[in-house]
């Protein structure tokens, strides 16, 4: 995507669903843990359904927050500046779609500032808001580029997420230790291949 070329459109959350009540979600897990084979009823699971539901109100709160209100406030004077503004090693701590198991590791958010730049916090709260919803690493990836890209206007974007992926490493082929890589580019940092591998390097990959 150039400088010039028009933005995707970026919804602020996923289409609204109807929640079922706190209670229905509690019975669910009571379900899923005798599924398992123990009895929710034993003591040490009796307080486990209530604690589950706390879990995922932390886990997936990135449902009720909208990361294009976190970039909306934003900073003019900016004195010529026009360089890199990254961040690098933001944690990720997300949940993937498939297996809702975990996926943990680190992101790397860049931008060429053109009028405006934001508070550096609130690029790490958008990651933040993504990682806490249910998706792909590489829609996750995706979906932060677009919402910095829509937000700022900037001459270009570059995201870079590493993270280990527990549905591979605790199931399935169990291996330990690997990574995966997903990278997003949008303006200069697409169009321009010294510039992208400056960010790489700057991130360490490079």
């Amino acid at each position: 995507m150039d400088g010039s070329a028009k933005p995707r459109v970026v919804s602020p959350a996923p289409k609204k669903v109807v929640r079922p009540t706190r209670e229905k979600a509690m019975e669910a897990v009571k379900t899923l843990l005798a599924w398992a084979g123990d009895d929710p009823a034993r003591e040490g699971l009796i307080d486990t359904p209530r604690r589950v539901a706390d879990a995922f109100e932390e886990w997936y709160g990135g449902y009720g927050k909208d990361p294009v209100e976190e970039l909306s406030r934003t900073f003019e004077d900016i004195e010529g500046y026009d360089d890199i503004v990254m961040l690098k090693n933001i944690d990720v701590e997300s949940h993937c779609e498939h297996h809702m198991a975990p996926f943990i590791g680190s992101a790397y958010v860049a931008y060429m500032p053109t009028k405006r730049v934001v508070g550096i916090s609130k690029i790490a709260r958008v990651v933040e808001i993504y990682a806490r919803r249910l998706q792909t690493q590489e829609t996750m990836t995706a979906q932060i580029a677009d919402a910095i890209n829509n937000a700022l206007k900037p001459a270009g974007v570059a995201v870079l997420v590493d993270a280990e992926h527990q549905c591979m490493s605790t199931r399935g082929v169990r291996h330990h230790d690997v990574t995966t890589i997903t990278t997003q580019f949008t303006g200069l940092f697409k169009s321009d291949l010294n510039l992208q591998n400056r960010f790489m390097k700057l991130a360490g990959y490079g």
